[in-house]
């Protein structure tokens, strides 16, 4: 006996986000995916780039069968110029972009001392640039909707203090006696 799938049901359903387009970073999955299917949830019009493309195929195969069709697309965040192109391909197929969610990050930590400069831009790239560049993209429909919402979500690494973000101190006097 085959079991029907049926879809996730999410606490309270808001309807001006109904028919809202959302754009999400990273959306393929961890917290991203979450952040679709909430989306997806409130009726909203939905996209996400991710790099990831396995996990993202495998999300919009379980979408589908839940009878949901985000829009996807693969491109590396990093590539600013690939970026505006993809986000031009989304306003294309589902109108002004509303609401982006900035969700993309790699938050692997490492120790201070093993940071190399290319580690470091890497990580900026990827946890902070997409941010400024995805906002500036979809800005001009932000403003012709008369509004619109960013959320920047950053990874935690870069909020509070971790192997690669601590704090040094000098020794108290009484550890050094």
């Amino acid at each position: 006996m085959a079991v029907e799938a049926k879809p996730r049901v999410y606490g309270a359903i808001y309807p001006s986000l109904k028919d809202r387009v959302v754009l999400i970073t990273g959306g393929g999955s961890g917290i991203g995916e979450e952040i679709v299917e909430h989306f997806l949830q409130q009726g909203s019009r939905v996209a996400f780039i991710d790099i990831a493309a396995e996990a993202s195929q495998a999300l919009l195969a379980r979408l589908a069968e839940e009878g949901h069709a985000p829009h996807y697309e693969n491109v590396d965040l990093t590539d600013v110029d690939a970026l505006r192109a993809a986000i031009g391909r989304i306003r294309a197929r589902l109108g002004p972009i509303e609401v982006l969610v900035n969700n993309a990050a790699n938050d692997q930590r490492v120790k201070t001392e093993d940071v190399t400069s290319e580690y470091w831009d890497n990580r900026m790239a990827v946890n902070l640039k997409h941010q400024f560049f995805c906002a500036q993209a979809v800005l001009d429909d932000m403003i012709a909707a008369g509004g619109g919402a960013i959320v920047n979500i950053a990874p935690s690494p870069m909020m509070r203090a971790s192997p690669m973000w601590c704090p040094i101190s000098a020794p108290s006097p009484a550890s050094s006696a």
